[in-house]
């Protein structure tokens, strides 16, 4: 099995080779090639078949000698879901044909789940895939798609049988989001913000070849996509004081001013509870590195979206009126989320998403209850009714 000094050996001859100050592209391309993009993947698909925790080995390496990286936060859906999503359902002619781009960033992905009769219910989706020789003809629409703008590819659930119940009748698909027939319109968020999209499909062909899994096992593949994006919202790899609990802290050592018997208790409770957080989502990503994720991530997630809203709700009390001044309102299309860059204000409003976006906090509480902690599911009447019979 590979280990860490065989990778560091790995890099160091791959930068003898390769000008990290060169074209970064083809900087890029080269390292998928040399195996050291993500080095648990397969041979030949960007990895070594190595320990999934040895990940952050190359990675220094790479950024001590000031190598470009490939911008991971403009491209998290591919990264974090699609990737994995392919891997594991991928034929191996989709994973060749996807894989190599989506890491360096030639072609953004996004998401085509949740629809405005679909969102917290996923399983109730009424997008239909229509099944016209050795393609699809899908017509719908999708709601809160973070880059749709900027994707070249989306990952899309849709209905391709309106007889069967509704976990059982969804396909996945990859969706091409040049298609002149996908329209892509911005939603303006309470930040002010359109970091979100709509998208509209009207009759949009979609090859049978860019089928992920069986037809049917659509419901089957989305669970594998999400269990995925709540590890990458709620259980990134960060360090002490990372994210929202480090800006609050620095105000609190920074101003004498805003310092009270009652706010510091606060602070003391935000600070354990995030670095257990912290920790928590550190040991889910070393479990990782043996397996699939699993429910416990949706446990992680769930906690990230509370303290994320507790402590932007606290840092607004610390700061008083200071904190009611709001730096933007002018409406843009960002790239990335940045909460630690950015004023009080907007921190506090984008926090509210939180609890909203990869699974609502409700029906993570669910999965945690059912698949966690082994409690008695809730009663569900419409599991075996087929689709088209339920009211709507």
């Amino acid at each position: 099995m590979t280990d860490a000094a065989e990778l560091r050996a790995a890099v160091r001859d791959f930068l003898a080779e390769h000008d990290p100050g060169g074209d970064r592209l083809e900087f890029l391309r080269a390292r998928f090639d040399a195996g050291l993009a993500w080095v648990n993947y397969p041979a030949g698909l960007g990895g070594r078949d190595a320990p999934r925790e040895l990940q952050t080995v190359v990675d220094a390496e790479f950024a001590a000698a000031g190598a470009p990286d490939n911008a991971p936060s403009r491209n998290g859906i591919g990264l974090g879901m699609a990737a994995p999503t392919i891997l594991r359902f991928g034929t191996d002619e989709q994973r060749a044909r996807y894989l190599r781009p989506l890491w360096t960033g030639e072609e953004i992905w996004c998401q085509l789940f949740s629809e405005p009769g679909a969102g917290s219910d996923l399983a109730a989706l009424a997008t239909r895939a229509v099944r016209d020789g050795d393609d699809w003809i899908v017509d719908g629409q999708k709601v809160w798609t973070s880059f749709a703008h900027k994707a070249k590819w989306a990952i899309l659930v849709a209905r391709s049988d309106p007889d069967a119940p509704k976990h059982k009748g969804l396909s996945y698909f990859v969706c091409d989001m040049t298609d002149p027939d996908v329209e892509v319109r911005p939603l303006r968020q309470i930040t002010g913000e359109a970091e979100f999209n709509e998208v509209f499909l009207n009759g949009v062909r979609i090859p049978d070849s860019q089928r992920l899994g069986e037809i049917g096992q659509g419901w089957q593949v989305a669970m594998g996509t999400l269990m995925n994006e709540r590890v990458a919202i709620g259980g990134g790899n960060t360090g002490r004081e990372s994210g929202m609990i480090g800006v609050v802290a620095r105000e609190w050592r920074d101003d004498p001013e805003v310092r009270t018997p009652g706010a510091h208790d606060r602070l003391l409770r935000l600070w354990v509870e995030a670095e257990a957080t912290r920790l928590t989502g550190q040991r889910l990503r070393q479990q990782l590195a043996v397996g699939t994720p699993g429910p416990e991530g949706s446990a992680v997630k769930l906690a990230f979206s509370r303290l994320n809203q507790e402590i932007s709700g606290f840092e607004l009390e610390l700061l008083g009126e200071q904190g009611l001044a709001y730096g933007d309102w002018t409406q843009r299309r960002p790239e990335t989320v940045d909460f630690t860059g950015r004023d009080p204000g907007y921190r506090y409003l984008r926090a509210k998403g939180n609890s909203i976006e990869g699974g609502t906090s409700e029906v993570l509480r669910n999965v945690i209850a059912e698949r966690v902690l082994g409690l008695p599911p809730e009663i569900r009447t419409d599991k075996d009714v087929p689709w088209k019979e339920l009211p709507r």
